[in-house]
């Protein structure tokens, strides 16, 4: 199975980095969520949850507030102005 590489930042510290199987976020255009082989994007990051669920299930959840959202050959960037781990 295909795997994402996901790091997400705040504007002042690594939140969380690590594999995942689906990253899920809150864009300005609406909720889009990521598995492996996605095709290229950039995308406004709006207030709300990034949701990453690892290759053993675990729920990662950060409360995320501005930035952006890039994926690009299974490498998903999520650099938010504010965020905070919440599990």
């Amino acid at each position: 199975m295909a795997l994402l590489n996901v790091c997400v930042v705040s504007a002042d510290r690594k939140i969380w980095a690590g594999e995942a199987k689906q990253v899920t976020a809150k864009t300005s255009e609406g909720e889009i969520g990521i598995l492996a082989g996605h095709e290229p994007l950039l995308a406004l990051l709006a207030e709300g949850e990034v949701r990453v669920t690892t290759p053993d299930n675990q729920k990662i959840i950060v409360n995320a507030e501005g930035g952006f959202f890039s994926v690009d050959h299974n490498e998903v960037q999520v650099v938010a102005g504010q965020a905070t781990l919440v599990a």
